[in-house]
């Protein structure tokens, strides 16, 4: 079955994107888990909303009254005081990037869970602003720069701007061969290759069209290892659960 689009009318009317993408991640995961070998296992990650964690251990350590305000004693003497900073040159109001995450990750267990592999499925506030697509795109740089092996599935057709094209710009490895407007969905799947001789970029690129069926990439384990991540099936099977017509 063919790609649909579910951010335009007519079934934007009748159904949330969210749905699909919300769900996606772990049919992928059911998907994966099944191919894996023994040592690797796939796992949803989805965060909605800001960047933000709290620290709950010192939170708890407030309530108990173990904090660090006030004189204490050192061996029966007075602590220096606490050193106060000076007032901030500039303080500007801003807000908080809200960057909603679908993803899927793939864990090497018997080295203390490394992470491997990413998918990264595109949401709409990934591509909604500049902040935004550089917060995303620096985020799929560091993965690859620490030797996980990166895809993205793009199917947001209302924001006109390819995510893929960006990371290649912003680590130097833009392809001439694509065109001056690239299009806005699209799947691809790429990893850094270490030789003894030099350090090399592949990549697997593949432009999506609404109609069209969606490709299988490799999804790297090691530098010789490899699982098929077969979109279509697992896009249709997300499809059927949620009764996406």
């Amino acid at each position: 079955m063919p790609l649909r689009d579910h951010i335009r009318p007519p079934l934007d009317d009748r159904r949330s994107w969210d749905e699909l993408h919300g769900a996606w991640p772990t049919v992928i995961v059911m998907a994966l888990n099944q191919k894996l070998p023994p040592r690797y296992v796939a796992a949803p990650r989805i965060h909605l909303g800001p960047f933000a964690e709290i620290d709950v251990t010192a939170h708890e350590l407030d309530e108990a009254g173990q904090t660090t305000e006030g004189p204490a004693t050192v061996n029966g003497g007075v602590a220096t005081a606490v050193w106060a900073p000076p007032e901030p040159t500039r303080t500007v109001d801003t807000d908080q990037p809200e960057q909603d995450e679908y993803e899927v990750r793939v864990y090497d267990v018997k080295r203390q869970r490394r992470l491997v592999a990413a998918v990264e499925i595109i949401s709409p506030s990934n591509k909604d602003r500049p902040e935004h697509r550089r917060t995303f795109v620096a985020k799929c740089a560091e993965l690859l720069r620490q030797g996980v092996s990166v895809a993205i599935v793009d199917v947001v057709t209302t924001r006109h701007f390819n995510l893929y094209q960006e990371l290649l710009t912003l680590i130097d490895q833009s392809d001439p061969s694509q065109t001056l407007e690239p299009s806005p969905t699209y799947a691809a799947a790429c990893r850094w290759l270490r030789t003894r001789e030099t350090r090399r970029f592949q990549e697997w690129q593949h432009p999506l069209a609404v109609g069209r069926p969606l490709p299988t990439l490799p999804l790297w384990l090691t530098d010789d290892l490899s699982v098929p991540l077969e979109l279509e099936a697992s896009y249709e099977e997300t499809c059927q659960v949620l009764r996406i017509a």
